[in-house]
């Protein structure tokens, strides 16, 4: 399977190193394994004959112009983290001459893939226009905003749909690369994971945070801040506009442009997020389930299920897990200061 990864300037260092490790790692391993040939012929590939990388590397790429036809492209995410300055990292010159490519490609019948930040390239090409896809979490918002003929499933870590593959924030470079090995033989993708020590993943749910995407409009953030302080009492659609001013369908809408969701699976992902802080703190689940506003227990568990993939008995394995670190191991939080964010 000949893959190329296209890289432009000011990649996503981890992005791109992620998947040229993966695929060099499983053709190790294949080699280990007696496969006859290596799996996967790998080329880097750009506008130019070099690209500088996010963190200032320098690198030889092979112009895209000389490529011969390849399996798969798969596009590592660029290195812009904010609404405004990945809009006009679309529209750079090179951003743009790379779409040109991609369409050509994908024309050709070359399968095209794409991680995190990489997928708003894509999509700017008009690759997934009227297919599922996903893309990192945290500027879904921004993206259901540039692309509404995209169906955007956020949740989910990998979204393929005719030949066009997508992947979460961040770390899905690592989840994409996998699924292009498993392409080429299911074993190899679980020995190259095992090796690495990649766990599967087949959400995001569980790393999203509901605050940050509800700053992404200011009704959204005050429907946000009404239903936490609500929370215990459970969720009416026509108390929470009574409350804001605003029409159900007002809020409705809204909440479908920004989030993609309707308010009542805004509220829940909240009460998800609630009740993940409480049995972190060992509280019991009927006494959770009544600070986020269900009746009984069996209804928070089948939510945490549904939405997280994991049960209780799980959430507390990991908080046990997470206990027996010692304390002095543990990286402490800085006051004050920016946290790290996925790209």
């Amino acid at each position: 399977m000949k893959i190329c990864v296209l890289a432009l300037d000011d990649v996503f260092d981890t992005g791109l190193t992620a998947v040229l490790d993966i695929l060099s790692t499983a053709n190790e391993l294949a080699a280990a394994q007696g496969f006859a040939a290596p799996p996967f012929e790998v080329e880097l590939v750009g506008m130019r004959r070099r690209i500088r990388t996010a963190q200032g590397f320098s690198v030889s790429v092979q112009p895209a112009a000389a490529v011969q036809r390849p399996d798969w492209v798969f596009v590592p995410a660029m290195n812009a983290r904010q609404p405004d300055s990945l809009a006009a990292a679309l529209d750079r010159p090179d951003a743009r001459e790379a779409r040109r490519h991609l369409r050509t490609w994908h024309a050709k019948g070359v399968g095209i893939a794409a991680a995190c930040i990489g997928t708003f390239l894509l999509a700017e090409a008009g690759l997934l226009d009227h297919g599922e896809a996903t893309t990192t979490w945290s500027l879904a918002p921004f993206f259901r905003q540039r692309y509404p003929q995209v169906r955007l499933e956020e949740s989910r870590m990998i979204a393929a749909s005719r030949r066009v593959v997508t992947a979460g924030a961040a770390m899905g470079h690592l989840d994409l690369a996998l699924w292009l090995v498993r392409q080429a033989s299911p074993e190899l993708a679980a020995l190259v994971a095992r090796f690495l020590l990649i766990d599967r993943r087949s959400s995001q749910a569980q790393y999203i945070i509901p605050d940050h995407l509800a700053h992404a409009d200011p009704l959204i953030a005050r429907f946000e801040r009404w239903a936490r302080d609500n929370l215990s009492r459970g969720f009416s659609l026509q108390e929470a506009t009574g409350a804001l001013a605003v029409g159900t369908r007002t809020l409705q809408r809204r909440t479908e442009a920004v989030l993609g969701k309707s308010p009542l699976a805004f509220v829940q992902d909240l009460r998800v997020e609630r009740a993940q802080q409480l049995v972190a703190l060992g509280r019991d689940l009927d006494s959770i389930a009544t600070e986020v506003g269900y009746a009984d227990s069996a209804t928070l568990r089948t939510l945490l299920r549904r939405r997280l993939g994991r049960g209780v008995r799980e959430l507390r394995a990991e908080r046990l897990g997470q206990a027996r670190v010692p304390a002095s191991a543990r990286a402490p939080l800085s006051r004050g200061g920016t946290g790290a964010t996925g790209v």
